[in-house]
């Protein structure tokens, strides 16, 4: 009988696959070991970590220490004020004499306090007419001080219709002022420090002068 000449599939099939099996062993032994991490690295992590734990108790113990002592803005206001004259010149310029106390507080109770920077300004309705600046101080819990602020307006110039309104109040023994205060407040908490803009105003009826007299005044301070 003639030879048969044909090749047994099956046999085919078990070829392909110890090849593949083959190939999956050596692609399973060629791939790299993972590497390990750099201590270098696990000590920088460490290290941001304890800084970062550190920062969130710091910001939580001063957040505790802040509610506890409840700070409170210190209190601009006044006593007394003199207006000791009020000249006109021309119709349009005048001088000014006027003298006022400001009376600085801290109300808190365990926070001192430094005004740093204060500056005082004098207006008559929404003119400018004169300007001081006050030397910083140091001012402990509870503790009230005054300074005298003297304003001398020189040759001041005043709109006509500011002017003439200026006149009808000195003939009506009636004359209304406004201070506007500036400072910068540097809080001490033990060893917390802060620092804040304080903006205070104040607006003052005088009667005339040259005798003239703080007769009722309304002031408030805020940030």
């Amino acid at each position: 009988a003639p030879s048969s000449n044909k090749t047994n599939p099956n046999t085919d099939t078990d070829n392909d696959n110890d090849n593949t099996t083959t190939l999956v062993r050596k692609s399973l032994l060629r791939q790299p070991h993972p590497k390990r991490t750099n201590p270098l690295i696990w000590c920088c992590a460490i290290i941001c970590l304890i800084f970062s734990v550190i920062l969130i108790l710091f910001g939580v113990a001063t957040l505790i220490i802040f509610l506890s002592m409840k700070p409170r803005i210190p209190l601009f206001d006044t006593p007394n004020a003199r207006l000791n004259g009020i000249y006109f010149d021309t119709p349009e310029y005048f001088n000014g004499d006027f003298t006022f106390l400001a009376n600085f507080s801290n109300p808190n109770k365990r926070i001192d306090v430094r005004f740093e920077y204060l500056v005082i300004e004098l207006y008559f309705h929404d003119r400018l007419i004169s300007t001081q600046a006050v030397q910083p101080f140091y001012q402990r819990s509870g503790e009230v001080r005054v300074e005298a602020v003297h304003f001398i307006s020189s040759l001041v110039y005043l709109p006509q219709n500011l002017g003439v309104e200026l006149q009808k109040q000195v003939l009506s023994n009636r004359v209304t002022y406004f201070i506007r205060g500036t400072f910068k407040v540097r809080a001490h908490m033990g060893l917390i420090h802060f620092s804040y803009w304080l903006h205070a105003r104040c607006e003052l009826l005088m009667s005339s002068p040259p005798t003239g007299v703080l007769v009722s005044h309304i002031c408030k301070t805020k940030r």
